[in-house]
């Protein structure tokens, strides 16, 4: 659990040692607007912009019930960031694992891969697809959900 929040932390320490500088340096402003970029970078590579993970059995169970993709995922991963900003409110019909908080999940993603946890893995109908465009897992979704 902790590792998930290693990155966003360090953000906000290195924003904050910074800020601290410049301020000391007579630069208030320049400190705020430096703290304030460092903090959204630490917002967006925190698990906080993404929707509720779910363990990857239940999100296999569920995906074989209504037929919605999972995605699999770890905080930190821009390419990630990418699938999820693209996707918008979409993201939410989308079952989201991720790989650093379920041993499952990462189990899954290294069979899918050769062995290496590249992430985002998108399972729709049961095949696995390595960082797919997000039109394309957008054009997996149901207009109707």
């Amino acid at each position: 659990m902790m590792r998930v929040w290693i990155l966003p932390m360090l953000l906000v320490l290195c924003g904050s040692v910074a800020a601290t500088g410049l301020v000391f340096a007579g630069s208030p402003g320049t400190a705020a607007a430096l703290l304030l970029v460092f903090l959204l970078l630490a917002g967006v590579n925190s698990p906080l912009v993404f929707p509720r993970s779910i363990g990857a059995e239940e999100a296999r169970q569920r995906s074989t019930v209504d037929g919605r993709p999972v995605v699999f995922w770890r905080p930190g991963c821009a390419y990630c960031l990418r699938l999820r900003v693209r996707l918008g409110r979409s993201a939410r019909q989308v079952y989201w694992v991720d790989i650093w908080r379920d041993p499952a999940g990462a189990a899954a993603v290294r069979e899918a891969n050769d062995g290496n946890e590249t992430v985002p893995t998108v399972v729709v109908d049961g095949r696995s697809h390595t960082n797919p465009d997000p039109a394309w897992v957008r054009s997996r979704l149901s207009p109707s959900r």
